[in-house]
């Protein structure tokens, strides 16, 4: 997956829910659209649109890389994630990503349960390489899935606690902690939210799946400067992402809300009408 489109599909991986109480019942969905910037130059646009209803949820995204770089690359990629709010904590049931550029293209998808792998396809296969890290069938287990991350449930927590949790991530080919932690909050204004934001500090750990001596590996764990601010989802329990920033070997990557609609009661069925 090449990095621009990856940043958000798999950037949940910086804002990807974890073991948490039991979530009450409730329904809305979510329509929000993403500005994608490098050292301040805009090169991309994304959009989530999801529903969360009752104790079930199902989130579509979908990048796109425009301007000088998408004409370049080509950068394209979607994502999708099913699962249920059950037992006390978020349990993913699928996941799909895929990506294209101008000189490749890759799908995954991945069936799980019980917060396990139930079955994996990586189409082209990931390259064996001799100093990637091997996955044994512990990396498989109590995780979730990048997408299904993005939902990030608070219950009684509050919105102060939003930040304070590790996300267990499992793409498919890796297994990796995002460690989170809260650096305040703040005011924003956009389209379709106006309110305060969680600041979450975000660090990445490597487990398995990864190369180890790449010179970004190295770089992505040692980096302090990886922060998302999580607004609410109005009628439930849960915050989303609306803005990531993640310093880079070539500068920082920001990616923005321009709007945040939420309507809150909507249920799947009534969202598709």
């Amino acid at each position: 997956m090449k990095p621009a489109v990856a940043a958000f599909l798999a950037s949940a991986t910086l804002v990807s829910a974890t073991a948490l109480a039991a979530l009450p019942a409730a329904a809305a969905s979510i329509d929000a659209r993403y500005d994608v910037s490098l050292l301040g130059i805009s090169f991309g646009t994304a959009g989530l649109a999801g529903t969360i209803d009752g104790a079930a949820y199902k989130i579509d995204m979908v990048a796109k890389l425009t301007g000088i770089v998408g004409g370049v690359t080509g950068g394209r990629g979607s994502g999708a994630a099913t699962g249920a709010m059950a037992g006390g904590k978020l349990s993913p049931k699928t996941f799909a990503v895929s990506s294209a550029s101008s000189s490749e293209s890759r799908t995954v998808r991945m069936a799980l349960a019980d917060n396990a792998v139930a079955g994996v396809d990586i189409e082209p296969p990931i390259d064996e390489k001799p100093d990637r890290v091997p996955l044994d069938d512990s990396h498989r287990r109590n995780i979730i899935d990048p997408l299904s991350a993005f939902l990030m449930p608070v219950n009684g927590k509050g919105k102060d606690g939003a930040c304070n949790r590790t996300l267990p991530i499992f793409d498919g080919a890796a297994r990796y902690d995002i460690k989170l932690s809260s650096a305040g909050t703040r005011q924003v204004k956009l389209e379709g939210y106006s309110g305060p934001v969680s600041i979450c500090q975000a660090r990445y750990v490597p487990i398995a799946g990864h190369r180890a001596l790449r010179p970004s590996t190295k770089f992505m764990a040692e980096n302090k400067d990886i922060t998302t601010w999580l607004a609410p989802v109005a009628g439930t329990d849960v915050m989303v992402p609306v803005r990531i920033s993640v310093k880079t070997m070539v500068g920082t990557a920001v990616i923005e809300a321009s709007s945040f609609k939420v309507d809150p009661g909507a249920t799947a069925s009534t969202a598709r009408n």
